[in-house]
């Protein structure tokens, strides 16, 4: 595939930018997860990295700009990335091995259900307070 695209879908994300406190752990924590749902290492700078799937990328970036240095998901701002996650038993692998990678599973009382009866996913937060939700496929 070329890239940029030729004829990109109006109104498609072409990317999303996080700004991350420690670019190492970053790298680490979002390369595994990403990996896992398929995307792939994309561009790499000093400064930051990405990752790409389809015609969009999410890049890691530790700005010199930044303010704050921890992601609080409860405060005005990005609250969570959804990904599609395939089946009900891919996603039990990401979840299963989520923390060996940093990241945390929320709402283990109620996961896999944690957003309802009829929905099936894992909602998962890393070392910097991003949250990610990992959702099945309809079966």
């Amino acid at each position: 595939m070329s890239y940029p695209p030729r004829n990109p879908q109006t109104g498609a994300l072409h990317h999303i930018e996080l700004w991350v406190p420690s670019l190492t752990r970053a790298r680490a924590e979002w390369g595994w997860l990403l990996g896992e749902l398929g995307y792939e290492p994309f561009q790499d700078w000093g400064d930051g990295c990405s990752w790409r799937l389809g015609d969009g990328y999410l890049v890691v970036e530790k700005s010199p700009a930044m303010v704050a240095w921890r992601h609080d998901r409860m405060r005005p701002g990005l609250n969570h990335l959804a990904f599609h996650g395939g089946s009900r038993a891919e996603v039990d692998k990401i979840a299963a091995a989520a923390p060996e990678h940093g990241w945390a599973i929320l709402f283990a009382d109620k996961h896999p259900h944690a957003g309802g009866p009829d929905h099936y996913a894992a909602y998962l937060a890393n070392s910097d307070g991003f949250e990610a939700e990992i959702v099945a496929a309809a079966e």
